[in-house]
């Protein structure tokens, strides 16, 4: 068994209170959300890519 097994783990962060938030709060927290979400999409990408490159190498 591995010792990171034994820790806790990290509670997932509560989504924010969008009702305390003016437009341009929102407008800023979406930019962010966006960004995010283009920073998880390209390591995406470079996971599938990589995967498809050894899988070809293995290939018969």
């Amino acid at each position: 068994m591995d010792r990171d097994d034994l820790e806790p783990r990290a509670a997932k962060p509560k989504p924010r209170d969008l009702d305390l938030m003016g437009v341009e709060e929102l407008n800023d927290y979406l930019a962010e959300l966006e960004q995010e979400a283009e920073r998880v999409r390209a390591k995406i990408a470079d996971k599938t890519d990589y995967r498809g490159t050894v899988e070809s190498l293995f290939k018969t």
